[in-house]
C-alpha cells in the first residue's frame, strides 16, 4: 500500500518502537516563533504527507459507516470489497500474528481484545502470536519464523512502515496477510485495517486548538517517534491546519513515549516562554505529564488534547479543562480476526477497511468516562461485551 497506509494508534499513544531504521538521527526538533502562514514554526512537511489522502480522511469524518450498529470494529466507511474465493479453504484454522508490541497501555488494551475475540470463535483451533518487542530486525525474523508454522493466515501490526514492507511483501507470497493499526508501503495484504486515519486525528486536534487559542498564541506540539506512518499524518494533518491559522508553534519535540521526559519538555517551554497557550500531542499517552508540568508551576492548563485514556479523561472532568480526545479505537484489535475469518471462508472484505473513529468532547466526556476501569484504559476498546470483561482489563465490576 501507499504512504497513507497509516494507521492508525496509536498512540498511538501508542508507541512503541525502541530503535528502528526508519528514524532519524535527531529525537527533537525545535523551531521557531511563526512570523507568517508560510513560516508558522512548523518545519517541512512530513515525506509521508499525501494531499489527497489528507483530504479523503477530513470527508469520512462526515461519512456514515456501512456495517451493524453498535459495532464500530465490524463497520467500515465507504468500502472498496475485495473478493476472496482463492482463499477459501476448510476449518479448523490456524491464525498467527506478528505484533509490533506489548510496550505501552493502548497496545496492551488491545491485546487483551484481541485476544477474547479470538476466544468467541471455535473455528480458530490455533492462535500463534509473536511479539517483536518494538525491534524491526526482530519483527522481520518473527514474520519469517511464522510463515514456517502453518499459518492459514497471518496478521501483520507493523513496528515502522517502510522497513517492514519487505517482509510483509514477502509474506504475501505465501499466505493471506491482513495489515492494521499502521501500515505498509504495498498493496499486496489482502485488508488493511484502521481507523479513519492519522489525518483526521491530528486534524481534530489542531482545529480545536487554532479554535480555543487566540490570535498570536504560543502552541508546543509533543510527538512521540518519528518514521511511523500514522503519527507522521497525525503531525502533518496538524501542520496544515496550523500553517492555515494564526497560532505560533514554538516547538515541536520528541518525548520517545516517555512520560518523564514529557513533562520535562513542558516545564522546559514554560520558563523559556512564561507562557504556553496550547498543547497539541500525537498520542495521548502522557498528557495527565504535560499537564502536571502547568499545574506544578502554578499556571493554568491552557487548551489540550489527549487520548481516550482514563486518566486523562478524569483528570479532564475533576479540573474542568479546556479539551478534546481524537481516539484511534482499541476496538480496530478485533477486526482482523473478523477478517482473517471470512477471508478463509472466501467472504468479501473491504480491501481498506476504514473503521469509525470517534471523538471526546466536553459534551459526550461522561459517555467514555469509565470510573471502574484502570487509569491507563483505553474507553473505546470495544470489550464491553467480550469474556471476562471487565477483569481481564484490570477493571472492576460496577
Amino acid at each position: 500500500m501507499p504512504r497513507h497506509k497509516a494507521a492508525v494508534v496509536v498512540l498511538a499513544a501508542l508507541v512503541l518502537a525502541g530503535c528502528t531504521t526508519d528514524k532519524p538521527t535527531s529525537t527533537t526538533q525545535s523551531v521557531a516563533p511563526a512570523t507568517s502562514a508560510q513560516d508558522s514554526g512548523t518545519g517541512a512537511q512530513s515525506k509521508f504527507f499525501v494531499q489527497a489522502d489528507f483530504d479523503a480522511q477530513l470527508a469520512m469524518r462526515s461519512e456514515t459507516p456501512q456495517g451493524p450498529s453498535g459495532k464500530p470494529w465490524e463497520q467500515a466507511i465507504a468500502p472498496q470489497m475485495a473478493g476472496t474465493a482463492k482463499y477459501k479453504k476448510d476449518g479448523p484454522y490456524h491464525l498467527c500474528f506478528s505484533n509490533a508490541a506489548v510496550n505501552n497501555p493502548w497496545r496492551q488494551v488491545g491485546w487483551k481484545t484481541m485476544q477474547a475475540e479470538v476466544s468467541l470463535h471455535k473455528e480458530i483451533e490455533k492462535f500463534t502470536a509473536l511479539d517483536a518487542e518494538g525491534k524491526d530486525d526482530k519483527q522481520i525474523s518473527d514474520i519469517a519464523e511464522l510463515q514456517a508454522k502453518g499459518c492459514d493466515a497471518l496478521i501483520v501490526s507493523p513496528n515502522t512502515t517502510a522497513t517492514l514492507t519487505p517482509a510483509v511483501t514477502a509474506a504475501c507470497g505465501k499466505v493471506p496477510v491482513i495489515v492494521f493499526d499502521r501500515g505498509v508501503e504495498t498493496d499486496c495484504p489482502v485488508t488493511f485495517i484502521k481507523p479513519i486515519g492519522g489525518y483526521a486525528f491530528g486534524a481534530d486536534a489542531a482545529e480545536f486548538l487554532v479554535e480555543k487559542v487566540p490570535s498570536g498564541g504560543k502552541v508546543l506540539a509533543l510527538r512521540i517517534l518519528p518514521g511511523v506512518d500514522v503519527l507522521e499524518t497525525r503531525w502533518s494533518a496538524a501542520k496544515v491546519v496550523f500553517d492555515k491559522s494564526k497560532v505560533q508553534v514554538v516547538g515541536v519535540e520528541f518525548t520517545d513515549g516517555d512520560a518523564a521526559k514529557a513533562k520535562s519538555v513542558v516545564s522546559d517551554y514554560i520558563q523559556r516562554y512564561g507562557k504556553i497557550d496550547g498543547v497539541w500531542m500525537d498520542a495521548g499517552a502522557t498528557a495527565v505529564a504535560a499537564i502536571e508540568a502547568f499545574e506544578d508551576a502554578g499556571l493554568p492548563v491552557p487548551p489540550i488534547n489527549g487520548e481516550d485514556q482514563q486518566d486523562f479523561l478524569q483528570k479532564w472532568k475533576d479540573a474542568g479543562l479546556t479539551a478534546v480526545a481524537p481516539t484511534y479505537p482499541t476496538y480496530q484489535w478485533r477486526t482482523p480476526i473478523i477478517a482473517a475469518l471470512k477471508i478463509l471462508k472466501g467472504e468479501e472484505v473491504p480491501k481498506m477497511w476504514n473503521l469509525p473513529q470517534p471523538k471526546v468532547t466536553g459534551e459526550n466526556l461522561s459517555t467514555y468516562l469509565k470510573p471502574n476501569m484502570p487509569p491507563l484504559h483505553y474507553a473505546l476498546c470495544g470489550c464491553e461485551d467480550l469474556p471476562g470483561f471487565p477483569e481481564t482489563w484490570g477493571g472492576k465490576k460496577s
